[in-house]
């Protein structure tokens, strides 16, 4: 079986499986950090969706590694994300190659907290990749309210790899509407009900 497959099926719960099913290696995702930044010509590349976990946790849990895409964007040329996009991106010859793909984004696709940008975690490989740090990502997906990505934060949350208190602290330090907040409020807090 192809390193990446599923090797221990027991440990994924009510995930639908096939013989296909892959999961994002941290190996995978440094591979999409130096070929992105090839392409933006960029020595520094964000990462700000659900494989940012790989930077904090490389060994992180099979049910948060499900998506086979990871969100980039250059930092010192953020307008080449679209070059990414195309170049390596879903459907393209790399992912029809590798099983997986960047996304290119935007900085403001994800609603993060105030000072985000001080708490990146680095993977240095050549290019270096900034991963948003495990509370930042999840208070983005909290935001994001759709059904996976409650959850990505519920495994978290399972895993012991977040914690309340820091979330409701940077829920507090995110720019939202305030019936946005209380819903990610009261979520965060049934989240961490024993």
């Amino acid at each position: 079986m192809r390193r990446g497959y599923v090797r221990h099926l027991h440990l994924l719960g009510s995930l639908p499986l096939t013989s296909a099913t892959r999961f994002m290696q941290r190996s995978e995702l440094e591979h999409l950090i130096r070929a992105s930044g090839e392409i933006a010509a960029d020595d520094e590349i964000i990462i700000i969706g659900s494989q940012a976990i790989l930077g904090q946790f490389p060994d992180a849990p099979v049910r948060l590694l499900s998506s086979m895409e990871a969100d980039v964007y250059p930092k010192n040329h953020p307008e080449k994300a679209d070059k990414v996009d195309g170049a390596i991106g879903e459907g393209s010859s790399f992912h029809e190659l590798h099983g997986y793909y960047a996304q290119g984004v935007g900085k403001k696709t994800a609603v993060l907290p105030v000072d985000w940008e001080s708490r990146l975690v680095a993977v240095r490989n050549g290019v270096t990749g900034y991963c948003l740090e495990v509370h930042d990502l999840a208070i983005s997906k909290m935001i994001a309210m759709r059904p996976k990505d409650l959850e990505f934060v519920q495994e978290l949350v399972r895993h012991d790899m977040i914690d309340k208190k820091t979330m409701l602290g940077r829920l507090k330090q995110t720019d939202l509407e305030n019936s946005i907040r209380r819903i990610a409020q009261a979520r965060i807090k049934s989240f961490f009900k024993s």
